[in-house]
């Protein structure tokens, strides 16, 4: 699974850059963020504007990368389609996460919390 990773002042935004996170991409996907997870500062956010499908292997690798994270690390989640928002709020894993209806798309725009 691709990520792109960007530094904010406030957070790391990493960016989920494909469609699905599934059986297929879940093992590529907690790889990915355990390379990421080392340097990470104290709130990294899950842009996953691009991802329109998620399914239980794609939810147990966020919160296998909720995992990875320090203690002291939060994971939170941004712009998260409809479908994929459903599937959090089914499972009662949308409590786990402060889920943003944005990400942040520069230094200067903040996000905001749904």
């Amino acid at each position: 699974m691709k990520l792109e990773t960007e530094p904010m002042q406030e957070a790391l935004i990493v960016r989920a850059l494909e469609p699905r996170l599934d059986a297929a991409v879940a093992v590529q996907f907690k790889d990915a963020i355990r390379g990421i997870a080392g340097d990470a500062p104290d709130r990294v956010i899950l842009d996953l504007e691009r991802v329109t499908f998620l399914d239980s292997s794609g939810l147990g690798a966020v919160i296998g990368a909720m995992k990875l994270l320090s203690p002291d690390h939060r994971l939170e989640l941004a712009a998260l389609n409809p479908a994929v928002a459903k599937v959090f709020k089914l499972t009662k894993m949308d409590a786990l996460f402060t889920i943003h209806e944005t990400a942040p798309k520069g230094p200067a725009e903040p996000f905001h919390a749904s």
